[in-house]
């Protein structure tokens, strides 16, 4: 798809709110911070799927030291509402005892997902946990998680593109997208 000012994604049509170029310059300073942040630890990045496999692997390739990568499904969301229910769908398969874990979100909205997960995680007594998201919704905020590496704080607006859908389309859409 090439850039313009509206597309239509099912009954909505969106606007830019973020572009390819500054995306790339977001995630590699993010990068850089959980460089520093976790050097020589090996981390295990934990992506989040669907939404936050793009950023995961832009991410991880910004990240300047060894480490590994699970990816875990959690499901909440349906249509363009969260349902209120988070259920893991798919899960890692590695130990997490004493690893340092970074969990990689798309979006933090509610913060209801990220909460569950992080429960989940240090059940399993990992070294340490490091939140990173690409997108944060602030005034939408209902469960306190702590969220350490943010890409962007937005509004609480409906947004698609770079691995984020509406109903399964618009993931592949290089920037972000609003209503």
């Amino acid at each position: 798809m090439h850039q313009t000012d509206k597309i239509q994604i099912h009954d909505l049509s969106f606007v830019p709110l973020l572009s390819e170029d500054e995306i790339r310059e977001r995630v590699a300073a993010i990068g850089q911070e959980l460089t520093n942040h976790l050097a020589g630890k090996n981390p295990l990045f934990i992506s989040i799927l669907s939404g936050a496999f793009v950023f995961a692997s832009d991410l991880i390739r910004t990240f300047d030291s060894h480490c590994e990568i699970g990816f875990v499904k959690l499901k909440s969301y349906q249509g363009t509402r969260s349902s209120g229910d988070v259920q893991t769908v798919m899960g890692l398969d590695k130990s997490l005892k004493d690893r340092h874990l970074v969990v990689v979100e798309d979006i933090v909205d509610t913060g209801r997902t990220l909460h569950f997960f992080l429960e989940h995680l240090r059940a399993q007594e990992p070294a340490s946990i490091t939140t990173v998201t690409f997108l944060r919704k602030p005034e939408a905020a209902q469960f306190p998680v702590q969220v350490d590496f943010v890409g962007y704080d937005i509004n609480d607006r409906f947004v698609v593109g770079y691995g984020l859908d509406y109903d399964g389309l618009g993931r592949n859409l290089a920037g972000v997208w609003t209503v």
